[in-house]
């Protein structure tokens, strides 16, 4: 049984895979407790895999964020396999605070208070002015910051053009408010 607090289809708002359709299944539970999180991991309903696979049937896509909350505490090789052998292409949005199975196609690591991965293919960093010294030679594909929650927009964008290693990442489905 896992614990999800939703399961919706939408267009990835933020990140390398930003514009993308996707399916989306927010876990509920978190190792951390971060000010910013836009989850309430108190509204969850327990679904057995099979349940899960079901809901995501009716959805075109086969490009699936597993988010959170944090995913990581839920999720199991199995489970990543069968979601694999039905064709979905299995994004984990983490913290990097736990191992993850081998068989996701993609980790988005938020990494807080500068703990590394074992493996990220992008970083994308809540910025808050904090040092990014840890993450500089963490080998990834992809490096971005994103304003926490639009509110510090000039001074990510300030720092992305004095470091030019990151990218910005703006959390468009905020701006262009799709749901």
């Amino acid at each position: 049984m896992k614990r999800i607090n939703e399961i919706f289809y939408s267009i990835q708002g933020e990140g390398f895979f930003a514009g993308t359709p996707a399916v989306f299944v927010r876990f509920s539970g978190c190792n951390l407790q971060c000010t910013y999180c836009d989850t309430d991991h108190a509204a969850y309903v327990q679904m057995e895999d099979a349940q899960i696979l079901q809901a995501l049937e009716q959805f075109p896509a086969r490009h699936l964020v597993l988010t959170g909350g944090e995913p990581s505490l839920q999720l199991d090789t199995s489970f990543v396999d069968e979601l694999r052998s039905r064709g979905y292409f299995v994004q984990v949005e983490t913290n990097g605070t736990l191992s993850l199975p081998p068989e996701v196609s993609w980790v988005t690591c938020s990494p807080k208070d500068s703990l590394l991965p074992e493996r990220a293919d992008e970083l994308k960093i809540v910025y808050t002015g904090q040092d990014l010294s840890p993450y500089e030679h963490f080998p990834c594909q992809y490096r971005s910051l994103q304003p926490c929650s639009c509110a510090n927009t000039d001074e990510v964008i300030q720092y992305v053009l004095e470091h030019p290693q990151w990218c910005l990442s703006v959390q468009w489905h905020k701006y262009l408010q799709i749901p």
